[in-house]
C-alpha cells in the first residue's frame, strides 16, 4: 500500500472515530456567537481546507524524511484537533474545547519548528493551521462569556425530567 494512502486512510479513521454525536453537535450549533464571527458557517470549510493541508504536510514531511516518529507526531496532532470539537461538544464546556485547541496549536508549532530545519514546505503548509487555531480558540472563549447561563441550563436539560 502506497504511504500516502496509508496516510489518509489513518487520517480518515481519525476524523471518523473522534467526532461529536449529532446531538452534542447540535448544542454547540446552538449557542450564540459574537457578532464579529458573523462567518461561522465557513468555518467547517476552512477546517476541512486546513485537514487537506495538513494532510500534503504529512504526505511531503514523508518523502524528505521517512520516520514513523514523525508520522506518529501528526498523528497525535490529529487526535489532539479533533479533541477539541469532541471535547467541547461531548462536556458542553466551551473552554476544555478551546484548551485543547490551543493545546493541539502548540503541538504544531512544535511540529512545524522540527520540520523547519530541512523540510520548509512541510512546515509551511502548516501554516494555515498555525493561523487558525488561535483565532478558533479565541471564537470558542468569547462565545463563554456569551453563554454561561445557557451553557448550565443545557447541562441540566440532559437529565432526566422531573
Amino acid at each position: 500500500m502506497p504511504v500516502w494512502l496509508l496516510i489518509l486512510l489513518a487520517m480518515v479513521a481519525i476524523v471518523l472515530g473522534i467526532n461529536p454525536a449529532s446531538n452534542d453537535y447540535g448544542w454547540f450549533q446552538s449557542l450564540r456567537r459574537p457578532a464579529w464571527a458573523d462567518f461561522h458557517v465557513w468555518i467547517p470549510s476552512l477546517w476541512l481546507l486546513i485537514y487537506a493541508f495538513l494532510y500534503a504536510s504529512a504526505v511531503t514531511a514523508w518523502g524528505a524524511r521517512p520516520e514513523w516518529r514523525l508520522m506518529a507526531a501528526y498523528a497525535v496532532l490529529l487526535v489532539l484537533l479533533e479533541a477539541y470539537p469532541w471535547l467541547m461538544c461531548r462536556t458542553r464546556r466551551l473552554g476544555w474545547g478551546a484548551l485543547a485547541c490551543l493545546i493541539a496549536w502548540l503541538v504544531g508549532v512544535a511540529l512545524a519548528a522540527n520540520l523547519l530545519p530541512g523540510q520548509s514546505m512541510a512546515a509551511l503548509l502548516l501554516l494555515p493551521l498555525l493561523l487558525w487555531a488561535p483565532v478558533e480558540a479565541w471564537i470558542d472563549w468569547s462565545m463563554v462569556r456569551l453563554n454561561g447561563p445557557a451553557m448550565a441550563r443545557s447541562r441540566s436539560d440532559r437529565r432526566s425530567p422531573r
